[in-house]
């Protein structure tokens, strides 16, 4: 499982530029799910892909899923020329998105907002386009997530305000 917290502050102290999306957002949002990694979406400027890489590095980023021994190399270069990631690392496993679902980090930046749980503060996918981004996947294991998320937004409809978005989850 992830250490989404320690995940989330190594990339804010590098300053990379990123939205949480997928189950980590889902949870703070209200969702009872538990996930077991962290999905962001990168901006993929080259700033941004140097920070990430020299971010990462030391977690010893490896292609999840790849036999153990493929030639990985993690740098800028590898960021620049690949876009969607799905990464084991020392804290747990990573998916890096430089897409999902049709949209890159500049296109969600408007639809996210800042959130602080478990005292660090960085930005996290608002519950309608995650809803929506789940749908468009299509994946089995998201038609439980969705209609949670659903049922979340409905409340929030219905007492006309926002749910304040919770820590990120014990253990993840």
């Amino acid at each position: 499982m992830i250490d989404a917290r320690a995940t989330l502050a190594l990339l804010l102290r590098h300053e990379v530029e990123f939205i949480v999306v997928g189950g980590v957002a889902a949870w703070l949002h209200g969702s009872p799910l538990l996930t077991r990694d962290l999905d962001v979406v990168y901006a993929r400027t080259e700033s941004n892909l140097r920070r990430l890489a020299g971010a990462l590095a030391p977690l010893h980023p490896y292609l999840r899923g790849a036999p153990p021994g493929l030639p990985f190399l993690w740098d800028v270069g590898t960021l620049a020329r690949g876009l969607n990631f799905t990464l084991t690392t020392d804290l747990g496993d990573l998916d890096l998105l430089g897409e999902v679902g049709g949209a890159t980090y500049e296109t969600l930046l408007p639809r996210s907002f800042v959130v602080q749980a478990s005292g660090l503060e960085f930005r996290c996918l608002g519950l309608r386009t995650l809803i929506e981004l789940k749908r468009a996947a299509g994946r089995p294991k998201d038609f439980e997530a969705i209609a949670q998320l659903e049922v979340t937004l409905e409340e929030r409809e219905r007492i006309g305000g926002s749910i304040e978005p919770r820590d990120l989850p014990e253990g993840s």
